[in-house]
């Protein structure tokens, strides 16, 4: 575990892969920062995925870098290129239009925890910086891949 960082740190993007969450989505864990509650990652969507409610309990920042997708609550649709910039307390449901002829690439650095929500708006689960870690790990050992190199603060 890195906790005094004085050289910049890289990663190739064969350096860590892509894991199949089994749900449309795949994830690659770039970093995380426990101290900080920061969890940086790329996710690839299939056409048709809907990410479940979810509300932030900090900022999130997102870059979309192929494909499209948009949240069920508003108009916009992020494209290639789009920034988006989410503040704590934002609530929404990531979908991705069925009629997408490529995967959706998109790169997020999250901050504090996602609160998985249920249809009545109660708390399903959390996702934070220490347990996608834990569960990106356990994917990569169950895909047979060596233990990620992330980049752990």
């Amino acid at each position: 575990m890195l906790t005094e960082l004085t050289e910049a740190i890289h990663r190739g993007d064969d350096d860590l892969p892509f894991l199949d969450t089994g749900t449309g989505t795949w994830l690659k864990l770039c970093m995380v920062d426990l101290g900080a509650g920061l969890w940086v990652i790329r996710n690839r969507f299939d056409a048709g995925v809907q990410v479940q409610k979810h509300k932030h309990t900090g900022a999130v920042f997102g870059f979309t870098l192929a494909g499209a997708w948009k949240y069920a609550e508003y108009d916009y649709v992020n494209r290639a290129g789009s920034f988006l910039f989410e503040p704590a307390g934002s609530e929404h449901t990531l979908t991705v239009p069925a009629d997408n002829t490529e995967q959706t690439d998109v790169w997020f650095a999250i901050y504090g925890a996602n609160l998985n929500l249920a249809a009545d708006g109660s708390i399903e689960s959390i996702t934070d910086a220490a347990g996608i870690l834990a569960a990106y790990r356990a994917m990569a050992a169950a895909a047979g891949h060596p233990d990620p190199d992330v980049v752990v603060r």
